[in-house]
């Protein structure tokens, strides 16, 4: 079994935890420092001040595409898939995920953004077409 594949998935989920924490306590301090109001969040996302929207987003796109990442680690380790593509691209997948993160909850300049998707989509599809190569050819 490729046990080597779980450290970019704990990369990943490290990810997702630290974002977490940085969402609750950048909400926490929009609250009480009364850059929003309470009755003005309750239903929805839209009164978040700027910083606290952004990072929030960051978050939320953490249930996007790494759902495949995760899926497809899974069954790489399950499969015992050997293929000498697939952690680099996982490595590649979760640092693209990072700088992702980084951009959209900074600067959030979407021309960098939406390129360092795309740049983790293919390595996810590499990842897949790998992975499907490996088990289809057994």
């Amino acid at each position: 079994m490729n046990l080597e594949l779980i450290y970019p998935v704990f990369a990943q989920v490290g990810l997702t935890i630290v974002l977490a924490i940085i969402t609750g306590a950048s909400r926490y301090h929009a609250v009480s420092s009364g850059a929003v109001k309470r009755r003005d969040i309750i239903l929805g996302q839209r009164a978040w001040p700027k910083n606290v929207q952004q990072v929030s987003n960051a978050l939320n796109n953490q249930w996007e595409t790494p759902i495949l990442f995760y899926a497809a680690i899974a069954f790489a380790m399950i499969t015992e898939a050997q293929s000498a593509m697939l952690l680099p691209a996982a490595w590649v997948y979760v640092v693209s995920r990072i700088l992702h993160t980084g951009i959209y909850a900074t600067s959030n300049f979407l021309p960098a953004r939406f390129g360092m998707f795309i740049f983790g989509v293919i390595a996810l599809v590499v990842f897949w077409v790998s992975l499907a190569m490996e088990i289809l050819a057994r």
